[in-house]
């Protein structure tokens, strides 16, 4: 599959990237190259096999939370240790705001 110069263009400026002429044509051939090596995998037969998400058949497997404690003097070591704190509560930047 051959890529045009927009093509290049409209990746580059996907990819925040400033690409001078040289390095224009560079990629085009690059990725022309690695998207024809891809187009090869449509010649491989494929009749009679299911499609599917992964080979390696692992499933996801959840587990309940459950509280594990630490030897009280583990914990007053990283409670000690931490940075900010109220109490026995560690304080942490919040995540949304």
């Amino acid at each position: 599959m051959a890529l045009r110069d927009e093509d290049i263009e409209k990746i580059a400026r996907l990819a925040h990237l400033r690409l001078t002429d040289a390095e224009m044509a560079m990629m085009r051939e690059k990725l022309s190259s690695v998207l024809s090596y891809v187009d090869k995998l449509s010649e491989a037969d494929t009749e009679g096999i299911e499609p599917m998400a992964h080979i390696s058949g692992v499933e996801n497997v959840m587990r309940e939370d459950a509280v594990e404690n630490c030897e009280a003097a583990v914990r007053d070591a990283i409670v000690a240790g931490f940075p900010e704190k109220d109490g026995d509560s560690l304080k942490v930047k919040p995540v949304f705001e």
